[in-house]
């Protein structure tokens, strides 16, 4: 029997100490840890992927918690029953000692495990579903408090006026436009679209 651990973390700039830390005092060779840096909406991580290939009956592992295995609650129900009935591993999840499947291998003892699995890998898709309703709130409230989001928007060539009236006029191509603004021509045509549409407004509007 090998004994193994899986850490994930949503991002690359998230901190994976704490679940070390756990899985450490598992006894749990560093060969068989596998750490993903990803988000849990799906199973299609590289180190999970990884891991599963390497799990052979009989062998033991070990998470955290429900949500570092993943946060799409009817995923995590088919990842759950893959391992367990499949690959028939043992999973042991140590922020809840009802999810070990080494112990209550009885018919109640497997009703208990289900019925936690689901409740918790549904909290775990709900809390998903909850994170990104609130950031969407944060950057709508962002917006309307004039915060801008991406790269800032490069300011337009002294000669951008110019070349675009010379463009209208059919005395360049478009290409031509865009290679003497120094910029593709797609940015070219989508810039002077907009100059011309906030010339058109600021003249209705007598500015």
């Amino acid at each position: 029997m090998e004994i193994y651990g899986y850490i994930r973390v949503s991002t690359c700039d998230q901190n994976t100490a704490r679940q070390f830390a756990a899985l450490q005092q598992m006894d749990i060779s560093r060969k068989n840890l596998y750490v993903d840096k990803q988000s849990g909406k799906d199973f299609e991580r590289p180190a999970y992927k990884k891991l599963v290939r390497k799990l052979q009956e009989g062998d033991l592992l070990y998470i955290k918690s429900i949500d570092r295995l993943g946060r799409s609650y009817e995923e995590i129900q088919e990842q759950w029953r893959i391992l367990t009935k499949e690959k028939k591993v043992d999973i042991v999840v140590l922020d809840m000692s009802l999810l070990d499947t080494r112990n209550g291998k009885d018919l109640l003892g497997t009703f208990i495990s289900d019925v936690v699995l689901q409740i918790l890998s549904f909290v775990a898709q709900n809390e998903r579903e909850n994170i990104h309703t609130r950031q969407a709130e944060g950057i709508a409230e962002a917006k309307a408090n004039g915060v801008k989001f991406g790269r800032p928007e490069m300011p337009l060539p002294d000669n951008f006026d110019e070349v675009r009236k010379a463009w209208r006029d059919k005395k360049l191509t478009l290409q031509q436009a865009a290679n003497a603004c120094e910029m593709p021509k797609s940015t070219f045509f989508s810039k002077a679209k907009r100059w011309e549409e906030h010339y058109e407004i600021n003249q209705s509007s007598g500015q």
